[in-house]
């Protein structure tokens, strides 16, 4: 069923085609001091992620994209509240269509230009679809994008390649990139359990969300929304607010680890 961001087709309507939406481990949610509990248990976590490993950068009509090679445990995720190493399949964005929202995820009421999910499987199961029908089968790294003065310099390779990208359906080549380059320079972090953010919204994913923002330009953010959700052939339409509303938290608890 196509699903999108527009009022046809859009997160309140993708309950009617993917139940999951409705259940009660949804994401986003919003994160609020007051209900956080710091879990003194909770460990570092590490990434280490082979460059080599990039393959292809690509404007799906939803977001841009980087894709990475996952058939063996080649860039990884562990510790914090995972249960073993999670491998790295793919990075994409959510942003707004001006720099005062943007991000999925909420912290005590701000929502953010934007937000970059890291999205790891557990190679426990046999592929990434199993995973993704498992409770403790997908982890996602999640790191806001908070609009300052300077631009982020790391951003700069994604980035240029926005052009070759323009349209959706298209793809590039996008080697040698260590993601690992975006994260900031706090690894704090909160925890919880939830979904995928997008249509079916599998109730899979513990969620790992750095408390500091990584600071990017207005003209950066600008560049992501210079993508188009249409093909080539098709009128332009600028590819924005592609960011979920926040999701009831129901009973589940929210960890931090500082």
């Amino acid at each position: 069923y196509p699903w999108g961001y527009d009022s046809d087709n859009g997160p309140d309507q993708w309950h009617k085609n993917y139940p999951f939406a409705n259940g009660r481990h949804q994401s986003p949610i919003e994160i609020n001091n007051k209900e956080v509990h710091y879990d003194s248990s909770l460990l570092p976590w590490f990434a280490s992620y082979d460059p080599g490993s990039a393959k292809t950068i690509l404007n799906n009509g939803k977001t841009c994209r980087v894709v990475f090679d996952d058939s063996f445990d080649r860039s990884v995720l562990r510790g914090g509240p995972l249960p073993g190493v999670y491998r790295l399949r793919q990075l994409h964005f959510h942003w707004g269509s001006s720099d005062d929202h943007g991000s999925e995820h909420v912290v005590n009421g701000v929502r953010y230009a934007g937000e970059l999910h890291l999205l790891h499987w557990n190679p426990k199961y046999s592929n990434y679809l199993d995973a993704r029908r498992r409770t403790d089968g997908i982890a996602v790294l999640a790191i806001f994008l908070q609009v300052g003065e300077t631009p982020k310099p790391e951003m700069k390779r994604i980035l240029e390649e926005i052009n070759t990208i323009k349209t959706k359906g298209k793809n590039a080549p996008f080697p040698n990139f260590d993601p690992s380059i975006l994260f900031p320079k706090s690894h704090d972090y909160w925890t919880y359990h939830g979904s995928i953010t997008t249509p079916p919204c599998e109730e899979c994913v513990t969620w790992i969300i750095l408390r500091e923002p990584i600071i990017v330009s207005s003209d950066q953010m600008a560049k992501l929304r210079s993508l188009s959700k249409n093909a080539e052939n098709e009128p332009d339409h600028p590819l924005v607010d592609n960011w979920r509303p926040t999701q009831p938290r129901y009973f589940r608890m929210v960890s931090a680890s500082f």
